[in-house]
């Protein structure tokens, strides 16, 4: 029978690492609610399989992992912090200051962010610039002239095609990768290429730097962070049916019984429109590795060894069986080639 893995809560965290430094036995992990559902499955395994112990993991969300991840490289850290969007170049210079220069990037596979809503309801296609203009906090006023506080609360006033339906989201906090993600893909990438978030601020540096990655979420209660527990977000778009959540494709895929995802531009989130770019709203996940950590913790490289097989992470694998859109094949091979390597991630490649 498999262990169970152990969630830790994230307001225990720090007390926790700082309390089992003993604990070498166990590998550490922290990091991304999205991900999270790929790492218990390989660290049941793990314990299940070898004679290695369940590996210990906390779901904090990927800038969470990242805090705790950087904070040192001694046995009172996170081994591995899982995210679902890259390390940032500050969280690479963190590292770097609190000693933790020694890390390796793995990219497990591919998801997409779901904008999604009870089953029960009528199919929609929404656009990313309808889905900029309902959640952000200033949006261009009718004549094109400024941004204005956004006045919107119901879809149709965005556009008259779409329903006289109420604009609510409930979606990821500040902490979770899968708002960074959103960010990047739906408001920066946007917002990077429109007039009024640009030129008309060229001659404020403050103000030009602020709009070319515009990112701010409107806090009038028309958006709801609801933490990093996205099983909670679909517990809320079952009851409110005019809801709109936002998480990760495995989610969808495990609650496809009680909820659907619109589509973004006409295209459904699947696993080949995902893989392939086509869904607009696409991502790869990761996990990082403290290296210096490997020596130290039993089961450790077992536990990185068993994620990236094949058997996990191929196109058949078992992860894909939760809802991870496998990588391609010679991308697979590189990613165990790197971890065998344990290839040093640098400043540079995040640049990339």
């Amino acid at each position: 029978m498999k262990k169970q893995v152990i969630l830790i809560s994230a307001l225990a965290s720090l007390s926790f690492f700082a309390g089992n430094a003993a604990q070498a036995e166990n590998v550490h992990i922290v990091g991304s609610s999205t991900v999270y559902p790929f790492a218990s499955y390989v660290a049941e395994e793990l314990g299940a399989t070898t004679r290695f112990k369940t590996p210990i993991i906390e779901s904090t969300g990927s800038g969470g992992g990242m805090k705790l991840f950087c904070a040192g490289h001694d046995s009172n850290t996170p081994d591995i912090t899982n995210a679902s969007r890259r390390m940032k170049p500050s969280e690479f210079k963190l590292c770097a200051k609190n000693g933790v220069r020694n890390i390796t990037e793995v990219v497990i596979g591919f998801d997409g962010i779901a904008i999604a809503q009870s089953k029960t309801n009528k199919p929609i296609n929404l656009t990313r610039k309808h889905i900029l203009l309902a959640v952000a906090a200033e949006v261009p006023n009718k004549a094109g002239t400024k941004l204005i506080p956004n006045p919107y609360k119901y879809w149709n006033e965005i556009d008259a095609s779409l329903p006289h339906r109420p604009i609510i989201f409930y979606g990821p906090p500040t902490s979770s990768g899968t708002r960074d993600a959103f960010h990047d893909l739906v408001m920066k990438a946007l917002t990077k290429k429109m007039d009024i978030y640009t030129k008309l601020y060229k001659a404020d540096p403050v103000k030009n730097k602020k709009y070319k990655k515009y990112k701010t979420i409107r806090t009038d209660g028309i958006y709801v962070p609801s933490g990093e527990n996205d099983n909670l977000i679909v517990q809320k778009l079952t009851k409110d049916k005019n809801a709109f959540g936002i998480f990760g494709y495995s989610f969808l895929e495990e609650n496809s019984g009680r909820v659907s995802a619109a589509t973004v531009e006409g295209v459904a989130p699947e696993p080949k429109a995902i893989s392939s770019g086509k869904y607009p709203i696409s991502r790869s996940l990761f996990f990082y590795i403290k290296n210096d950590h490997l020596k130290r913790v039993k089961g450790m490289q077992e536990y990185i060894n068993m994620f990236v097989d094949e058997d996990m992470i191929g196109e058949d694998g078992n992860l894909t069986e939760i809802g991870l859109i496998a990588l391609p094949e010679s991308q697979r091979d590189e990613v165990r080639h790197n971890v065998k390597a344990h290839k040093k991630l640098t400043a540079k490649d995040l640049k990339h």
